[in-house]
C-alpha cells in the first residue's frame, strides 16, 4: 500500500503548489470591446419567421466573407439576429438570395453538415475560456447539428475533425423557405448551456455563420481571418464576446428512462473444441439515465444499467504501422462535456481514454451497471468528476471453457483545470483510478499547462505518474510520462512546431490510450502559408517539412527516424490536397506483425523512401470523392496502399457512401506477397427530418468476416428515440479454422425506447 500512500500524498502536493497561481488570473485584463445582446421586452412568436417588432429593434450581425475571399461584401445578404428572455437565448435569420432556386438542402439526416447544401447557425463559447465551444446549425429544411468543439479548433490528427458531432442537446429549429430566400428560428434553452453569471452579467463567445455552396462561400459574423488553416472559422479563441443581463442558469431535471428488448445469438466453440454451439438469449432489460443541475454552473448525470445498443459500429481498419490503433468514442455519456477530461500528450496519446470503460482491448462490450459525472465551473476553476462500475467480462478459451477475463471494476476520474496568466492559458490536474474488485488497482496523476506566451505561439507541457499492482517504483523515469511542445499555430506565414516526449517502461495509465510504449521522441515542423488574393485559384497553400526521432527508452538507441517534406493546398473551389515525400530509418528489436499470424517484418535496421498523398474534391457539390495514396519501398520490401471513400447525396432524402481500402504488400527477397482489402457500403435514408434508415457493410478480408448495421431511428423531439438495430458478423472463409467456423459468430435485433421527462 506504499504505492498508495505516495499517490495521495502527490495529490496533496498539486493542490498546495496550485494555490500560488490563483492569483495571476485576476490580474490580466480582457480587452475586448465586447458586444451587448438585447433582451426581447415583448414576446416572440417561434414560427421560423424572424418578423415581429421584438426582432426589427434589434441590429442585424455585420456579416463578413471567410471565403473564398476574406474579407469582401457577401455575395448575398444575411440579417442574422440574437435576442432572449428569461428562458431562451434566439437567433432569427433571413438569408436572402436574388435567385431562390439556388436555396438547397444536401441531407435530411440528424448532425449532417456537408457542403453540398446550405447551412446556417451559431457557435457559442459558453464560459468564455476562449477553448471550447457548442456548435447548433441548421439548414433549408430545418435539420438539426449540434457539436462540441474543443481545443480552440485545433486539429488533433490530419485526418480528424476538431470537433465532436456526437455530442446532442436539447433545442429547437424551425425553418421557412420563400420567394426571396429562407428563413430560421433557432431557440436554445438557456438550461442546455452552462455559464457563469458575475455581477448579474454573463459573458460568452459568439461565431455566425452561414454556407452558400453554389458560391462555395462562407460569410462569418465576426470577421475571422483564416490564418489557422480550414478550421479558422470556428476558433473559439476568435469569437465575439457578447454579454447578457439579468440571465440566471438553471437547474435542470431530466430524467431518462429507457427499455431494450430483442435476441442476441452467439455461435462459439463448445468444451471438447469439436465444433460451435449457438446460444440465444432473449434481451429485456429497463435502465435509467438522470440530469440534474446541482448549482447553477454545475451538473450532475447519472446512470444506471447504461445500455449503448444504438451506437453506430466502429470504422474497420488494418494497422501497418508500430503504432497503436485508435477507434473514436461514440457513446453519448461519455462525450457530453468530454472536453474537461482531455489531457493530450499529442496526436491520440491521452491521460483518459473513455472507450476503457465499458469495452475492452479487443472490442468485447462489458456491462456497465452505472455511474455519475459531474462537470462545471466553480469560480476560476473547471471541474469534471467521473465514477463508472463495471461487470465482469466472461469470455471461453480455446477448449471452449468459459473464464473470466476481466473482473469487476471501478472507474474513477477527477480533473481540475483553470485560466492563469492571460485568457488563452491554462493550468490543471488530473487524477485517475482502476480498482478490481480482486484488488488489482491502477493509479495516475497528471499535471498540465498550456501558455500563450506572444501571438500565436503556444507552449505545452504534461507530467504524469503511474502507479499499479505489483510494479515497484523504484525510479521515477520508469513510471512517468512527459510531454513539451512549443508551437506557432498560424497557417498563414511562418508556422512551426518543436516536441519532445518520454514514455518510461513501466508507466501505464489504466484509463488512457497511448499510441507507443517505452520510448523518447523529438519532433519538429516548419512551414510557410499563403494566402494568394482574389485573382487567384488557391484559396491557401503551404510547403512544409516533418521531423521524428524515436528512440528506445532504456538504451537511447534508435528505434525509427522519419523526415517528410510535403505541400498542402486547398482551392477556392473546395479541393484540397496533400502531397509528401518520406524517408524513413527504421530498427527493429522485435518482429512487427503487419497481417495477423500470416505477415510479419523480421527484426533489424531497415532504411527507404516512400511517396504519401491525399486529395479530395469539392464537397460542395452533390458528389465528391476523397483518395489516400502511400506507395513505394517498405521495410525490406514494398507497398502500395490507396484508399477511397466516394459520397454520393443523390438527394436530401438519400445519400450513398462507400469506403475501398486496398494494401499490396511484396517481399522479393522472401518470395512473399500480401493482400488486404476492406470495402464497405453505407446507405442512408430520411423520410423526414424525425424518421431515417442507415445501413453500414463492411468487409475486412483480414479477418475474413462481413460486418453488418442497420438501424432504423425515429426522433420526432431531442431525447425521445426509438431504434430498431441489426448487427450481424458472418465469417467469408468458414474452412480457415479446425473445427470449421460457423456461418456467423454473432447476430442480434434490438429495440431500444428512450423518453425524456423533464421535472
Amino acid at each position: 500500500m506504499k504505492s498508495l500512500y505516495n499517490f495521495r500524498s502527490i495529490l496533496l502536493l498539486i493542490f498546495l503548489t496550485s494555490a500560488p497561481l490563483s492569483g495571476q488570473y485576476e490580474a490580466s485584463a480582457n480587452l475586448k470591446e465586447a458586444v451587448t445582446i438585447r433582451k426581447f421586452d415583448q414576446p416572440v412568436a417561434f414560427d421560423g419567421i424572424p418578423d415581429e417588432k421584438a426582432w426589427e429593434e434589434i441590429t442585424p450581425l455585420n456579416m463578413v466573407m471567410h471565403s473564398p475571399v476574406f474579407g469582401k461584401d457577401p455575395t448575398e445578404i444575411t440579417e442574422a439576429r440574437i435576442g432572449y428572455d428569461d428562458k431562451y437565448l434566439y437567433v432569427g435569420a433571413r438569408l436572402l438570395y436574388r435567385d431562390a432556386t439556388l436555396i438547397s438542402s444536401a441531407s435530411l439526416k440528424r448532425d449532417y453538415m456537408g457542403m453540398g447544401g446550405d447551412w446556417f447557425g451559431i457557435i457559442l463559447d459558453t464560459y468564455n475560456d476562449k477553448e471550447n465551444g457548442l456548435a447548433f446549425f441548421t439548414s433549408p429544411d430545418g435539420l438539426r447539428f449540434d457539436a462540441a468543439i474543443q481545443r480552440d479548433a485545433v486539429v488533433p490528427m490530419p485526418d480528424q475533425m476538431p470537433m465532436n458531432i456526437s455530442w446532442n442537446t436539447f433545442w429547437d429549429v424551425i425553418t421557412r423557405k420563400g420567394a426571396d430566400g429562407w428563413s430560421t428560428e433557432i431557440r436554445i434553452p438557456f438550461s442546455s448551456l452552462r455559464f457563469q453569471d458575475k455581477n448579474g452579467e454573463v459573458r460568452m463567445g459568439l461565431i455566425v455563420q452561414r454556407w452558400m455552396p453554389d458560391w462555395n462561400e462562407m460569410d462569418l459574423f465576426p470577421a475571422i481571418p483564416p490564418n489557422w488553416g480550414q478550421s479558422s472559422f470556428m476558433k473559439p479563441s476568435q469569437a465575439q464576446e457578447v454579454i447578457l443581463s439579468g440571465v440566471k442558469p438553471s437547474k435542470p431535471v431530466y430524467l431518462v428512462p429507457y427499455v431494450l428488448t430483442g435476441l442476441e445469438s452467439t455461435n462459439e466453440l463448445n468444451s471438447t473444441g469439436s465444433g460451435y454451439d449457438r446460444t440465444d438469449n432473449p434481451k429485456f432489460e429497463p435502465g435509467l439515465d438522470l440530469k440534474y443541475g446541482l448549482a447553477n454552473n454545475m451538473i450532475m448525470d447519472v446512470t444506471v444499467n447504461t445500455d449503448f445498443a444504438q451506437v453506430e459500429m466502429d470504422d474497420q481498419q488494418v494497422n501497418l504501422t508500430r503504432f497503436s490503433l485508435y477507434m473514436p468514442e461514440k457513446r453519448m455519456f461519455f462525450l457530453e462535456q468530454a472536453s474537461i477530461f482531455d489531457f493530450s500528450f499529442g496526436g491520440n496519446s491521452n491521460l483518459f481514454y473513455s472507450r476503457r470503460i465499458g469495452l475492452s482491448d479487443d472490442g468485447d462490450p462489458i456491462r456497465i451497471y452505472g455511474g455519475a459525472r459531474m462537470t462545471g465551473k466553480v469560480k476560476k476553476w473547471e471541474m469534471g468528476f467521473l465514477d463508472m462500475q463495471t461487470g465482469p467480462l466472461n469470455l471461453k478459451n480455446s477448449s471452449g471453457v468459459e473464464e473470466e477475463v476481466l473482473p469487476s471494476e471501478n472507474f474513477g476520474v477527477l480533473r481540475f483545470r483553470r485560466q492563469v496568466i492571460n485568457e488563452n492559458s491554462f493550468i490543471g490536474s488530473m487524477f485517475t483510478s482502476r480498482i478490481g474488485v480482486n484488488g488489482n488497482y491502477n493509479l495516475t496523476y497528471g499535471v498540465d499547462g498550456i501558455f500563450r506566451i506572444f501571438g500565436d505561439d503556444y507552449i505545452d507541457l504534461k507530467w504524469s505518474q503511474s502507479f499499479e499492482t505489483g510494479v515497484k517504483n523504484s525510479s521515477v523515469n520508469e513510471h512517468t510520462r512527459i510531454s513539451a511542445r512549443w508551437e506557432r499555430r498560424a497557417r498563414k506565414g511562418l508556422g512551426y512546431y518543436l516536441g519532445y516526449s518520454r514514455s518510461g517502461i513501466h508507466y501505464n495509465p489504466g484509463i488512457g490510450f497511448e499510441m507507443m510504449d517505452d520510448f523518447s521522441s523529438i519532433r519538429a515542423s516548419l512551414r510557410y502559408g499563403w494566402i494568394p488574393g482574389e485573382e487567384k485559384k488557391l484559396y491557401s497553400h503551404s510547403p512544409e517539412i516533418r521531423y521524428m526521432l524515436m528512440n528506445f527508452i532504456d538504451d537511447g538507441s534508435l528505434m525509427s527516424l522519419n523526415l517528410e517534406p510535403g505541400w498542402n493546398f486547398t482551392s477556392k473551389s473546395q479541393w484540397e490536397g496533400h502531397f509528401g515525400v518520406a524517408y524513413n530509418k527504421e530498427h527493429l528489436r522485435d518482429s512487427l506483425e503487419l497481417l495477423e499470424d500470416e505477415l510479419y517484418i523480421n527484426p533489424g535496421d531497415y532504411e527507404f523512401i516512400n511517396f504519401t498523398g491525399r486529395i479530395m474534391t469539392p464537397a460542395s457539390k452533390p458528389f465528391y470523392l476523397m483518395i489516400m495514396n502511400h506507395t513505394g519501398p517498405f521495410f525490406d520490401g514494398s507497398r502500395f496502399s490507396i484508399r477511397l471513400e466516394p459520397t454520393w447525396n443523390v438527394s436530401k432524402h438519400l445519400e450513398l457512401g462507400a469506403v475501398a481500402s486496398f494494401n499490396w504488400l511484396e517481399f522479393k527477397e522472401r518470395n512473399l506477397s500480401e493482400t488486404s482489402q476492406i470495402l464497405g457500403g453505407k446507405i442512408v435514408f430520411m423520410l423526414n427530418t424525425a424518421i431515417s434508415f442507415s445501413s453500414y457493410i463492411q468487409y475486412n478480408t483480414s479477418v475474413n468476416e462481413v460486418m453488418s448495421n442497420l438501424r432504423f431511428r425515429y426522433n420526432p423531439r431531442e431525447g425521445n428515440d426509438l431504434y430498431i438495430v441489426f448487427n450481424e458478423g458472418r465469417n467469408t472463409y468458414l474452412d480457415r479454422e479446425i473445427p470449421r467456423l460457423p456461418v456467423y459468430s454473432v447476430r442480434s435485433l434490438l429495440l431500444k425506447y428512450t423518453y425524456t421527462f423533464s421535472l
